[in-house]
């Protein structure tokens, strides 16, 4: 009896997966996506709420006005080039919207609504439009490859089987919102705290390159950015432990810059 509900649920669980695989926007990577993309809005729209509600916006006009333009042109580059391509799905659940948060917290995330967050600590570090660019492209990834959808997906699947299942079908809300807080951290402290994996950071680079080079931003200037990050000077920086940076990474991003630069405008 106990095998035969194994290989039920064994069944049950193969089955969810395979009617649940997707591609990653422009990368074409296979993921797997198990929660409702309403789910994940509301979710996302409840913590934006909630971290606004503990976070004092900045007053900073320079900051706020260089965040929202990099913001928007990266923004509607992407939305041409998908309205192009007929690929509007990718959109789907998404609003973009941009904010500097008055903190020292050498900070920034998007959440999977595309509620993206700057706080004026990481622009002493990014004080150009290159280089917000080079954050906000890597953000804007995370929202656009659907990256916390897959990593809620994978909490699920570590659970237990009755959690996840249950979860998936949608009887019991609060675990799924109990699986938004464990992928992103969000209640516990200000902001998401949590790193992606390696493998999503990644491929946040290499997108987020992508996405500077349609908004015709210069995408030399992103080695030169994440390596300052992984020569140990900027360890206890918390955009830095939830965005980890090393040598690899590095190399990674200087190997798909001439790919990337594929997708910059033509200067007739």
């Amino acid at each position: 009896m106990k095998n035969k509900l194994k290989r039920a649920i064994l069944l049950f669980v193969t089955a969810i997966i395979a009617f649940s695989c997707s591609q990653v926007f422009l990368t074409g990577r296979k993921q797997m996506l198990l929660i409702d993309q309403g789910q994940i809005t509301s979710l996302s729209n409840q913590a934006y709420t909630d971290i606004m509600k503990e976070s004092k916006l900045s007053t900073n006009s320079a900051h706020i006005k260089m965040v929202r333009e990099v913001g928007n042109n990266i923004t509607d580059a992407v939305g041409r080039y998908i309205k192009e391509k007929g690929s509007d799905r990718v959109l789907e659940g998404i609003t973009w919207k941009f904010d500097v948060i008055e903190s020292d917290q050498v900070n920034a995330f998007c959440l999977p609504n595309g509620n993206i967050v700057f706080y004026e600590g990481i622009m002493k570090l990014t004080n150009t439009p290159d280089l917000v660019a080079v954050v906000m492209g890597h953000e804007i990834a995370h929202a656009l490859a659907k990256h916390g959808n897959e990593r809620m997906s994978q909490e699920m699947l570590v659970g237990t089987v009755g959690q996840a299942l249950s979860a998936y079908i949608g009887t019991e809300n609060q675990k799924t919102q109990a699986l938004f807080q464990l992928a992103f951290g969000v209640g516990s402290q200000l902001g998401v705290t949590l790193p992606y994996s390696r493998k999503h950071e990644y491929e946040a680079d290499k997108l987020g390159l992508i996405l500077m080079a349609m908004a015709g931003y210069d995408i030399n200037v992103a080695p030169g950015f994440w390596e300052r990050m992984s020569d140990g000077k900027a360890g206890t920086m918390e955009f830095f432990s939830t965005h980890p940076s090393d040598a690899n990474r590095v190399k990674q991003i200087r190997a798909v810059l001439p790919e990337a630069a594929k997708y910059a405008p033509s200067k007739l």
